[in-house]
């Protein structure tokens, strides 16, 4: 489970931190403001594979767009209107 924290205990209790990730594997999501900025855990867990079985939880773990997401999506619907078109019968290689 991952335990949230705000960025000014995390940079208070840093070294203790690095301690907990390292020898208990536990996991941050480091806050400004209330909202999740940033999230650290043992490098080891970033490098093996993963199964489907924890997909749900690494959805889980994606940070909420909240109110950003109709802005995003805009953004998002803007680019890709800009985006060339590929003349018919070529495929992709």
């Amino acid at each position: 489970m991952d335990k949230s924290i705000q960025a000014t205990e995390a940079v208070r209790r840093f070294s203790e931190i690095l301690n907990t990730i390292r020898f208990k594997g536990e996991h941050y999501i480091i806050q400004r403001g209330g909202k999740p900025i940033a999230f650290m855990g043992p490098v080891e867990e970033s490098r093996k594979e993963r199964t489907l079985k924890e997909l749900n939880g690494l959805l889980e773990r994606l940070p909420k767009l909240g109110k950003e997401a109709a802005t995003f999506e805009r953004d998002i619907e803007e680019v890709r209107s800009r985006q060339p078109t590929l003349p018919a019968g070529e495929e992709w290689v």
